[in-house]
């Protein structure tokens, strides 16, 4: 007999970010318009075509002895970071919690890539033959992943996923059906990236796919929906959730931010760079029927909007199938255009910028849309963050090279 689905709450947010380290000054610099991206203080700057990025001033002497470093990427410092700052919003301590059923589940793009450049430097440039012994531990995929539960002691199921853009998003997901259907009670879910290398760079410059600066300067470079938008802005960072039962979160008198109530997910299967409609449309449509909920509950979209030629028209095409007459009416908005683009860990923060506009009842706006573009029609929130006092349910969407596509979708517990 099959067991009853369980519902999934948030209950802690844990944000390692270039916009904000707290969930209320995350929000606040998205709907003031505070941009994290700059111009790249590194080395290897001046080497660069266009040297924008949206960087984390991060310490991570809070999280980490001098011993404990040993080790870690950035990307993994980053996580275990969000998963303490998650734990503690959630008002959780692991001592009291059943760790056997309390899993992590994070996404990321490339794992350890400082660790990765560090070692080809060492080896390729430098001429040496040794490597540190914990280069390859530091580098992999699952090292996030890891990382946090030998912190946390948790002994549940342990994901990674690694699917370019989408890799949070799934991540999320995926940890979202873990507790619904009884393989895990409580989850750290998120995702994590560092990729602002010199490899990094180059091999994005090779694409032809990043911002120039505008003569505003860098911190408007990234113009989602813009006809002069110009491409897309390197991030970095971290967002994490503590997801757990709806009973359990009441049971313990927790904040709740919202039930993660739907996931969509779904392939183009037509080209490894170029996005189709068709897919995003499968995602989204896939996210609404998981949910229940039907096109005209959704009431506010942070679309993957990545300020690309292509790539935002494309989201708008998909949008309007999906939504139909009412696309028009729907607030979208790219919160790209501060933080950049964060990878691996993209979805998980522009879940949270969802979620938390949920929580305000205040859709963020898309920045430095000062000249639409007429194939991008929507309603973008360009004036400003806009109030929405009977919002109900938010929709975040992530869509990655390789065609994957996934679409979260978080509801108020009344």
């Amino acid at each position: 007999m099959a067991r009853p689905l369980r519902r999934v709450v948030i209950t802690g947010i844990g944000l390692v970010t270039p916009v904000g380290d707290t969930p209320a000054g995350f929000f606040e610099n998205l709907i003031t318009g505070r941009s994290g991206v700059r111009r790249l203080e590194s080395g290897f700057a001046d080497a660069l075509e266009t040297p924008l990025a949206a960087t984390v001033d991060f310490d991570p002497a809070p999280y980490f002895t001098r011993m404990q470093l040993a080790g870690v990427d950035r990307a993994s410092q980053f996580a275990v970071a969000c998963a303490i700052k998650a734990m503690a919003d959630a008002g959780l301590d692991t001592e009291g919690t059943e760790r056997q059923r309390f899993g992590v589940s994070i996404g990321t793009g490339m794992g350890g890539a400082n660790a990765l450049e560090s070692a080809y430097t060492t080896l390729l440039k430098e001429g040496q033959s040794r490597l540190p012994p914990l280069t390859l531990v530091a580098s992999i995929h699952n090292a996030p992943a890891a990382q946090i539960s030998l912190r946390l002691g948790l002994r549940g199921p342990s994901y990674t996923y690694s699917v370019a853009c989408a890799s949070a998003a799934i991540a999320i997901g995926e940890a979202m059906r873990s507790i619904r259907h009884g393989y895990a009670d409580m989850m750290l879910a998120g995702g994590t990236d560092a990729l602002l290398t010199y490899g990094v760079f180059k091999t994005w410059e090779a694409m032809h796919t990043l911002a120039t600066p505008t003569e505003d300067g860098p911190a408007t470079a990234c113009r989602p929906f813009s006809a002069d938008r110009s491409g897309l802005v390197l991030g970095e960072g971290s967002a994490m959730f503590l997801l757990e039962t709806l009973e359990s979160a009441r049971a313990r008198g927790a904040r709740i931010y919202g039930e993660l109530s739907g996931f969509g997910s779904a392939s183009d299967a037509s080209n490894m760079v170029k996005p189709d409609a068709d897919g995003q449309y499968a995602a989204m449509r896939g996210a609404l029927d998981d949910a229940g909920l039907q096109p005209e509950d959704i009431g506010y979209i942070n679309a993957h909007g990545t300020a690309t030629r292509v790539g935002d028209v494309t989201e708008t095409k998909a949008i309007k199938r999906v939504f139909g007459d009412s696309a028009i009416r729907l607030p979208v908005s790219s919160t790209k255009a501060l933080h950049g683009h964060l990878m691996g860990a993209t979805g998980a923060i522009e879940m949270a910028a969802a979620v938390l506009a949920l929580k305000y009842r205040t859709a963020p706006p898309t920045c430095h849309l000062h000249a639409p573009d007429p194939e991008c029609d929507l309603d973008y929130v360009a004036e400003g963050p806009r109030p929405l006092p009977m919002l109900a349910h938010v929709m975040s969407n992530s869509f990655a090279f390789g065609g994957s596509n996934a679409v979260l979708i978080a509801s108020r517990v009344n």
